[in-house]
Parts: structure tokens; sequence; C-alpha cells
């Protein structure tokens, strides 16, 4: 079964509320990054052109549930917002209240965190959010993993729950690489640690043709191995999870490596064969070799799924590596798709994003759709479908 689809629905003189995921990064109480409240502009311009009364909900950062505080308010996400749509944007802070909305108009509720009981998915809360609408569509992808009352409760209790275009957008491009993938198959994971994601190489591990490993990850497999790493950042206890991974599948491991000395932007840049990393030595980044050897095979590759950079692409002397892997993938004429925030980070840094089949916008919840996990609010659109 399939969720209802928001598309295939009359929105005309309907209340319909919206849950979108604009947690979005901010600086100096400005919108840094509008990459997510840019994604959610076709669903917005959509309700709104059909003629429907629209109300706009999520949340952002982690502020203490219950507590209004300006720092985490939406007031800035509204800014934009309003800028991007080309229209007045209305921030309701006291929704409970009642809502006030003309059909074709936009508001946007005050953080889904403020409300005591969100986390919880308390039911009276999830009644009181279906309570204000006709339509409830779920928008948001990178919050389809938690079972709250913004994302699950208020599906079980609206009138008419269903999908939003671009969290149908993201089953189809996760349905076309994990379900039904152009072969050969390549999974870039980079990040810290193999413990945060060891489900996913797991799974990964059943279904792909390369295996590519990156960051404290790769150094843990390199451990395995039985190449020296320094101070690096590793795991000893999963050094045999690592083993029987590189049994399954083909994991190539970097040839040369970028070390130095500290953690740090002004840390120097030395590029060492892996074979002679020293024991004060700590690996940041892949060699030059290495990433010559992942670009040639990605551009192999028929389908390419892209989770966390290969080294500490923050410091300019270390980002050689997520540089070209990144470079590569958008280069490539298979099918890729990317997800994960430190990855949203490279592409937008490098600018990658015109070339990318698809990003999306979740981080836990792609690593778990990944992991073939059950996602609450998206198995609940499915139960209301029936």
């Amino acid at each position: 079964m399939t969720p209802i689809l928001m598309t295939s629905l009359n929105l005309l003189s309907k209340r319909v509320l919206i849950r979108e995921d604009l947690n979005v990064p901010l600086k100096d109480g400005e919108v840094s990054s509008d990459a997510r409240i840019s994604a959610a502009l076709p669903t917005l311009r959509h309700a709104a052109d059909a003629g429907a009364a629209v109300m706009v909900m999520s949340h952002l950062g982690r502020p203490v549930e219950g507590q209004f505080d300006a720092h985490y308010s939406l007031k800035p996400v509204v800014r934009r917002l309003s800028q991007l749509l080309g229209q007045p944007v209305r921030l309701i802070e006291n929704w409970q209240a009642g809502v006030t909305v003309q059909l074709g108009e936009i508001v946007v509720l005050e953080n889904v965190r403020f409300n005591h009981g969100e986390t919880a998915n308390d039911d009276s809360l999830a009644k009181a959010y279906a309570a204000l609408c006709d339509i409830f569509v779920m928008d948001a992808f990178g919050s389809a993993h938690r079972a709250q009352a913004s994302t699950h409760g208020v599906a079980v209790h609206a009138p008419v729950a269903c999908a939003g275009p671009l969290l149908a957008a993201e089953l189809d491009a996760l349905g076309r690489a994990l379900a039904n993938p152009q072969p050969p198959i390549a999974a870039i994971v980079g990040g810290s640690k193999v413990s945060s994601k060891l489900l996913v190489l797991e799974k990964l591990a059943d279904r792909v043709d390369q295996l590519i490993v990156g960051g404290g990850i790769a150094n843990t497999f390199l451990a395995a191995s039985g190449k020296p790493v320094g101070r690096s950042l590793y795991e000893a206890d999963l050094m045999p999870a690592a083993r029987a991974l590189m049994q399954k599948v083909n994991i190539p491991l970097p040839i040369d490596v970028v070390v130095g000395d500290a953690f740090s932007s002004e840390a120097k840049a030395i590029i060492k064969s892996v074979d002679h990393v020293q024991p004060d030595d700590m690996i940041f980044d892949i060699g030059p070799k290495s990433a010559q050897v992942l670009v040639d095979m990605i551009g192999t590759m028929g389908t390419m799924i892209w989770n966390g950079p290969v080294g500490v692409f923050e410091f300019e002397q270390f980002a050689n590596g997520t540089q070209a892997v990144g470079n590569a993938i958008a280069n490539s004429s298979g099918f890729s798709l990317a997800g994960g925030g430190d990855t949203l980070a490279a592409i937008e840094k490098y600018r990658l994003a015109a070339k990318m089949s698809y990003i999306s916008t979740g981080g836990g919840a792609f690593l778990e759709y990944v992991e073939g996990k059950v996602l609450p609010a998206l198995d609940v659109l499915v139960k209301r479908a029936t």
C-alpha cells in the first residue's frame, strides 16, 4: 500500500495543515542555508494556488520542550520563507486559541517543540493539531522516523492524512536507489564512527557492488586490515565487524592518506602512504592516489548512494578527498542519491546540487530507511490510506 498523495486531493476551500522540515541553520539571527525551505516551496505553492487555507508547522533546534525560547523561534525562518514565496507569511504564536487563515494564504505555527507533549506523541496535543485542519499533509521526510505529535499523532486523528510532494519525491528516489537500482551500485558512507552506521553498512553490504567508507569509519577498516592509524579516531571493538563486512563486499581502502598532528584548521597536512602512518599521526583525509581510485570507480557506477564526507572537509587542507568524491558523483552519468546533514553541507560548499539526481532532506530518516526500518510517520499514512 502507498499513502494518499496531496496532489490527488481537491484542496479548494480546505484548511490544510502541512508538516515541513524547516529546521535550518541560523547565524546571527538569520537563516544561513535555506535549502530545506526551498525544498518545501512547491508543496506550499501547490496548496495555496489550489485555494486552500495553508498552515505550516515545523521544529527548529532542540529547545527545552514546553518552554518558549526566542533563540529557537521560527521568526527568521518565516522571514526567509516570505522572501522566497514573494508574499507575506504570518507567524502564529498562540495557535491553540484558534487560527484564522484566508484561502490562498500561508501561515506558520510557532516551533512545535515549544508545545508540551510534542516529542512524547501526546494524544491530546495531536488531537489539537488535527482539530485545526480538514487535511493533514506529512511532507517532512527528515522527521518521518520520529513518532511525535506533529508527525504521527496528528495523522491518526486528522480527517484526512496524506503525503506531500516532497515526501513522495523522497520515497520515489529511495525506491529507485534501493528497490530498483541501475547496476553496478556503489554506496559511499562517511562519518566519524562505525558504531553509528553499522546497521546501514551491513544492509548496504548485501545490496551494493562497491562499499566505499570514509572518515573515522575508514580508519577502523584500515586498523582491521592491519594498517597503522596512529592517534586517528577509530573503534577497536568494531574491527571484527569491519573484517566481516570486507568479506561480504568489496571495500576499497585508502592507499595514501592526509595526516596532521591536531584536529585544527591550523594543522599542517602531510600526504603519506598508509604503511607509513606514524604513532603520533592523525588521519584526516584520503590522499590523492586514493581519491583518484575512487573517482575512477564512481565513474563506472549506475547508482550511487552518498551519506557522509570522506575527510574533515571543514578544514581546507583536509577537504580534497571529499571534493573529489563529490565531483565524481555529481559528474557521473548514473543515478545519484545523497542524504545526511554533512553531505548536504559538502554539496552546498562545492556547488554540486544542480548535478545530483536527488538530494534527500533527511538525515536520521534517510539512514533508517536504508536500514529497512519502519518510519512511524510514513507507516501511519499508509494505514490511513486503507
